[in-house]
């Protein structure tokens, strides 16, 4: 397969949720771990959009909760997928938390993935390499080779322990 380039919209994947009771904890506040399920799946569908294939999660890493999501609140976990490798690509998912009565939104989580593809073998495959196209786009691109290296210095770490 020849390298191809695709733009990062093209990956774009959003997920809308009503937050009910049986999705909170004992402060009424939504439960990290559902959130981190539905961050997955929506990081999950961003690089099948991107890849044109299956996909496993390799990573997460700076999962920052920056405000608490309640009962009744709407949030919109978004994805696309920032930065590629060989077969691996980067994805920054963001979630924001509405109300809906007051209309008043706030950023609530954010997170980067890392998805590797994997052909009909279930062994690593090439991937499109992606183009940023706006600015917030060009910015997490421009940064993902920094984090990338911190990524792959933590994994040979672990390794070595």
């Amino acid at each position: 397969m020849e390298h191809s380039f695709k733009p990062a919209k093209e990956s774009r994947t959003i997920m809308t949720q009503l937050i009910f009771p049986l999705d909170t904890n004992h402060n009424h506040t939504m439960f990290g771990g559902k959130l981190m399920e539905y961050m997955d799946k929506v990081a999950a569908i961003a690089a099948m959009r991107h890849a044109r294939m299956q996909v496993v999660t390799a990573s997460t890493d700076s999962l920052d909760f920056l405000a608490p999501i309640r009962v009744g609140e709407v949030i919109e976990v978004e994805a696309f997928v920032t930065w590629t490798n060989r077969s691996s690509m980067e994805i920054y998912v963001s979630v924001e938390s509405e109300n809906l009565f007051t209309g008043e939104r706030k950023k609530t989580v954010t997170a980067f993935f890392t998805f590797v593809a994997l052909n009909e073998h279930g062994k690593p495959a090439l991937v499109p390499a992606v183009v940023p196209e706006t600015e917030d786009e060009m910015k997490l691109h421009a940064s993902a080779p920094d984090r990338y290296g911190l990524r792959k210095k933590r994994m040979q770490d672990r390794r070595r322990n």
